[in-house]
């Protein structure tokens, strides 16, 4: 007998393969074959499936890169290596943004990094910050893709959940009973000793924000004990209500505590792929070590784009004016899905309070409802499942892709009302 001559893929890739990401998933659900496959109209199925945001990016912004673009000196320059930490001015312009929005204070440009997106830049700081097998603190549910992410980053690392949506109430627990949460959350700390949590807020996909009270509580404990805070702040700008205090936290004042932001949800820059961290210089500089491996720098067009529109947008109130006004539109979208879902489906879901999204109860294997559910009204909503144990028997709606279309919202859920009261066995009247 001889060797099997193929080569293989990496036993952390073959992995990855075995338990595919459910965004993956449910995006190939989404592709046009599919739903031609299923016999139904691509321009007929509405998707509360993708998390992308659908207003217009700022028009300066545009006409920032429009400057760059048609100077034939300046387009050179952007076609050169950044630092791989990015631009001097792009970083000061970030430091004076945060400083404008939410009153991140001591906050200058050795405190941030630049990256290719707030995705690329998660899976490199954890990275950086733990070894593999070191136990990371997520919420359940959580962004489905922190599991892959860190999966990769830190091969046996457990995944440690603390609970914050009860499946029986259908409530955000540390809004509706913080005590118990708080309970439970140091004595999780106290059983597995984490050395990084881990948390977006606004949060994907329950759009709830996790109360200053636990993520005081989560500073505190990480300060103590020398782990890691780390807050996905992609929604920063889509909050609804007066921000936490902890939203204007700097790294200057609290060392232990990462930001990660991007430039995809605020700015409609999705596909201009630019975000950044905000952190101690320390891991900032170690960062730096980790980037040179990765994307080796940011990309320097959007860099320059950014540093000029920030140059004059915060001074003139442009900026400001441009989030208040995004804001609103989602703020809106956001009361639009909750109301549809009241009178089309009658079911519990979550009111947000920021982001894109909602998680609504079904009852049901949300695993077997979302297929036949597209297949029967062309409506694509995600299985719970795949954010945490909570919510197996829930999904998560996002209402981004439809922020400037809320009839589609509608829409969408009277086609699924319509069909659960009429076409399934025990579904609700």
């Amino acid at each position: 007998m001889t060797d099997d001559p193929t080569p293989h893929l990496s036993s952390l890739v073959r992995d990855r393969i075995a338990r595919p990401s459910p965004i993956r998933q449910i995006m190939k659900m989404a592709e046009r074959k599919n739903i031609v496959g299923m016999g139904l109209d691509p321009e007929e199925v509405i998707s509360f499936g993708g998390g992308w945001v659908d207003h217009p990016a700022p028009e300066g912004f545009r006409e920032a890169y429009r400057e760059v673009a048609s100077d034939p000196e300046l387009f050179h320059r952007s076609g050169a290596y950044s630092a791989t930490l990015g631009s001097m001015e792009c970083r000061e312009q970030i430091a004076r943004f945060e400083e404008e929005l939410f009153g991140v204070t001591n906050l200058g440009p050795e405190h941030v990094a630049v990256g290719a997106g707030s995705t690329q830049l998660t899976l490199d700081l954890i990275r950086t910050l733990i070894d593999p097998g070191d136990p990371v603190m997520v919420l359940d549910p959580t962004y489905a893709n922190y599991e892959g992410q860190i999966g990769l980053a830190v091969p046996g690392s457990p995944l440690i959940r603390l609970p914050v949506v009860d499946p029986e109430s259908w409530s955000y627990l540390p809004d509706t009973d913080p005590e118990q949460v708080l309970d439970r959350f140091h004595r999780l700390w106290d059983e597995h000793r984490p050395r990084l949590v881990l948390f977006s807020a606004p949060d994907n996909p329950t759009g709830q924000i996790v109360p200053d009270s636990l993520a005081d509580a989560m500073r505190e404990r990480s300060a103590r004990d020398g782990a890691w805070l780390v807050v996905d702040f992609a929604y920063k700008c889509q909050t609804y209500r007066s921000p936490p205090k902890y939203f204007g936290w700097s790294p200057a004042d609290h060392p232990h505590f990462v930001a990660v932001h991007s430039n995809s949800k605020w700015a409609r820059g999705l596909g201009r792929r630019l975000g950044w961290i905000e952190a101690a210089p320390e891991v900032v500089e170690a960062l730096e070590r980790i980037q040179q491996c990765t994307i080796l720098c940011p990309d320097s067009l959007s860099q320059m784009a950014m540093a000029r529109y920030l140059e004059r947008a915060i001074p003139d109130g442009s900026l400001r004016e441009y989030v208040e006004e995004a804001r609103e539109g989602y703020r809106r979208a956001a009361q639009v899905t909750v109301e549809a879902v009241e009178e089309h489906l009658g079911l519990r879901c979550l009111e947000p309070a920021g982001g894109l999204y909602t998680v609504m109860e079904l009852g049901e294997d949300a695993e077997a409802f979302v297929p036949e559910a597209l297949e029967a009204t062309g409506v694509l909503v995600v299985p719970g499942a795949g954010f945490g144990p909570s919510l197996e028997q829930g999904v998560r709606i996002s209402f981004g892709p439809h922020v400037r279309r809320p009839d589609r919202i509608r829409e969408g859920m009277e086609r699924l009302g319509r069909w659960m009261a009429t076409a399934r066995t025990g579904a609700p009247s």
